[in-house]
């Protein structure tokens, strides 16, 4: 068990009493209105933005195949063979460059191919959730309200120049 003492001074309390100085439809426009107020000597500890209305988005990249599955666990195969082969002692005896380079790095390449690729083909077949596709997922507000203690509110929007979007 871990006994050190952890540092908290490098996380930032929660805001329970900020004030919404700033809304925004879009993420862009949120971090840009936080830029100009950090720009002007704000003080940025002092800024949360704060998303509302998120809804979960998964994207599809593409479909998997046992193909895909195959290349992809052979190029990882390969990098495992190649680290190997540097790694590896090259034979005193060998006095041919190509026999030292065949011998040295590219059998381990290739037997780190074809063992990555028979690992990732039975992995996926085995597998319980099989999805014929890829994807990556994400979680994006509607909205977005910048946020400042109480007593900074008029300064922010002093600085913002009425930007705010309300």
């Amino acid at each position: 068990m871990n006994n050190a003492k952890r540092n908290f001074s490098r996380i930032p309390a929660p805001f329970t009493q900020g004030e919404v100085v700033a809304k925004f439809g879009d993420y862009s426009e949120a971090v840009a209105y936080v830029e100009k107020l950090v720009a002007a000597d704000f003080p940025a500890t002092a800024i949360a933005i704060v998303g509302s209305n998120l809804r979960s988005v998964e994207r599809v990249r593409g479909k998997v195949s046992n193909a895909r599955v195959a290349l992809g666990g052979a190029s990882s195969g390969l990098t495992v063979g190649l680290i190997i082969g540097l790694l590896s002692p090259v034979s005193p005896t060998a006095t041919d460059v190509f026999a030292v380079t065949a011998s040295a790095m590219i059998q381990p390449m290739l037997i780190g191919a074809a063992v990555g690729m028979m690992f990732n083909i039975v992995r996926f077949s085995l597998a319980k959730t099989k999805r014929s596709f890829m994807s990556v997922s994400m979680v994006q507000a509607k909205d977005y309200e910048i946020q400042v203690p109480g007593n900074l509110v008029e300064q922010a929007k002093r600085i913002a120049g009425g930007e705010s979007v309300e």
